[in-house]
């Protein structure tokens, strides 16, 4: 199934990867003010940027329950309570492993398993901005607080391993000739053969 998708969810998309790489850099430099000082300029910054990020996931998810159909749905994206959408996952899964198995490369139209792995990184995304705003804006001194300090620093972890992961499939997509960088970004094509190829 080829999958479309739209100016606004490339937008979106990119706005969520950027805010999530300024947060896990800014992230690396901030140190967390004591009660009463002034805040350095990495953690202002991490902070402000954290809440923009909330309102881009806030409008990513109101966007992916709205937008057409062509379009990766909301019930791929969480395949988890759907048996059938689970064993499409597993088979890809499945495929993977045989191809690799036999020292081939791996098949390249993995729709059911990369929607699941976007919908984890969209969950653990939201996770990061919710829980760093309800210790900026309600647990701050608390001891709700520190549990929500130590949750975010936990999935800032993962997101880590998660990202990295994220890129190097990617850049194995491209390099094995599934030009994903030109469906999910506006980077164009080389024509072959007179014609570009369609989407």
């Amino acid at each position: 199934m080829t999958i479309a998708r739209s100016h606004l969810t490339r937008a979106l998309h990119l706005a969520v990867l950027l805010t999530v790489v300024e947060q896990l850099l800014t992230s690396q430099i901030m140190e967390r003010p004591l009660p009463g000082e002034t805040p350095d300029w990495p953690f202002a910054l991490h902070q402000q940027v954290g809440l923009v990020g909330l309102g881009v996931l806030s409008l990513f998810w109101l966007w992916t329950l709205m937008r057409d159909q062509r379009e990766t749905p909301l019930q791929r994206l969480f395949p988890w309570f759907s048996r059938e959408a689970l064993g499409q996952v597993f088979g890809e899964v499945r495929a993977i492993a045989r191809s690799l198995a036999r020292g081939e490369a791996p098949p390249l139209h993995l729709d059911a398993l990369a929607s699941a792995v976007h919908g984890l990184g969209l969950l653990l995304a939201t996770f990061l901005a919710m829980s760093g705003a309800a210790w900026f804006a309600l647990f701050t001194g608390t001891s709700y607080g520190r549990m929500a300090l130590k949750a975010h620093a936990l999935a800032g972890k993962v997101m880590w391993v998660y990202l990295i992961a994220h890129a190097l499939a990617a850049v194995a997509h491209e390099a094995l000739g599934d030009r994903v960088f030109s469906r999910m970004f506006w980077v164009r094509r080389r024509r072959r053969s007179g014609a570009w190829p369609a989407e």
